[in-house]
């Protein structure tokens, strides 16, 4: 079986020579066709006039997921519902912006981290998404939507180093300049704090892909509460792999810090935090926790955000408020938990009030 949407150029040309004595000139009209064109029929093209039955077989064996948007937020955002093939449902956010658009993709079906303040936790990690499902949610959201995706952020449901290997071919297949052709400097992995996934990610042909740490608290026993991965990766451990992290040019690391009123949001933890950071080629994002329906977490006031930000930027620090998109749509960080029945939403972790 040739599965394309698992497949990079090369992958594909040498299958296609090994398999059935084509090379680039084939695989070049099916990459065209497939990612540019959004259209899965080889049959009426030239490339394949003299090999129908070829085209026929390839046609049978390419999968399209099921893809809906389910939801509109008045900032623009757009929930995707997309339903895989045994059944699972996943959960993606599109965020159209001017002329360009950026698609936040999962790379699991729920995830075992159970972090205090997330709904995907609630559901535990059911599996990993394959190569094909995870290229499958850009070729079915961008085409479903008549618009080119331009940016792609892992900030769906799962932890994308916990599935390393199809995460990292799906980024070269997305990034293929033959297909979809959106370069790793504008495809953003984010990770919430996995020191071994960090250590692994070392390719040179990804060396600018971008690379966004939650951090969300700069102490350990703090951070182990809202954070279980913390355990197994504590902030030494992590801040050692960003250290050894080969960078590319004027390159930096964003770091995700989520406030929750009362718990991180203090000049304490702000100065925690600089001391913990300080060393490394930084952005911090400032995002204000989203509500979810039985998790004890609010959001500081607009003013008190602000003020963390400047207890941030006064120790020299690049810092920026990010407001969540699709937060009324329950589309924002830490709010996609889709097939759970709202009323198990208590089985979400809420261990840092105790």
């Amino acid at each position: 079986m040739i599965n394309i949407f698992s497949l990079t150029f090369k992958e594909l040309s040498a299958t296609l020579r090994r398999h059935h004595e084509k090379g680039d000139f084939h695989a070049a009209a099916i990459y065209r066709q497939v990612f540019k064109n959004g259209n899965t029929g080889f049959g009426e093209l030239e490339e394949f006039k003299d090999s129908p039955e070829l085209a026929a077989n390839l046609m049978k064996e390419i999968r399209i997921l099921s893809g809906n948007i389910i939801d509109v937020n008045n900032d623009g955002a757009l929930k995707f519902v997309t339903s895989l093939f045994d059944g699972n449902i996943i959960e993606s956010v599109i965020i159209p912006s001017g002329n360009r658009t950026t698609l936040c993709v999962s790379s699991q079906v729920g995830c075992r981290w159970k972090c205090a303040f997330c709904a995907t936790g609630a559901l535990g990690l059911k599996r990993d998404l394959s190569v094909e499902e995870i290229v499958g949610q850009v070729f079915s959201a961008g085409f479903t939507l008549k618009r080119s995706i331009n940016n792609i952020v892992f900030m769906g449901m799962g932890e994308p180093f916990d599935n390393f290997d199809n995460v990292i071919q799906s980024i070269r297949v997305i990034s293929d300049q033959h297909g979809f052709n959106i370069a790793p400097s504008h495809i953003t992995v984010s990770t919430s704090g996995h020191a071994d996934g960090i250590a692994r990610l070392r390719f040179p042909d990804l060396k600018n892909l971008r690379i966004a740490v939650s951090v969300n608290a700069p102490v350990d026993n703090l951070r182990s509460r809202l954070m279980p991965i913390n355990r197994l990766f504590p902030l030494d451990r992590l801040k050692e792999e960003l250290k050894l992290y080969p960078l590319g040019k004027r390159g930096v690391f964003f770091i995700e810090y989520v406030l929750f009123s009362g718990i991180n949001d203090t000049r304490e933890m702000a100065e925690a935090l600089a001391v913990y950071l300080k060393g490394l080629p930084v952005r911090i994002n400032i995002i204000p926790c989203n509500t979810i329906e039985s998790l004890p977490f609010t959001p500081p006031s607009t003013e008190h955000v602000k003020l963390f930000c400047s207890w941030l930027a006064a120790k020299k620090l690049f810092v920026r408020i990010r407001q969540p998109n699709g937060r009324g749509i329950m589309a924002a960080c830490g709010q996609l938990c889709a097939s759970i029945d709202r009323h198990d939403m208590h089985k979400c972790p809420s261990r840092i009030i105790n």
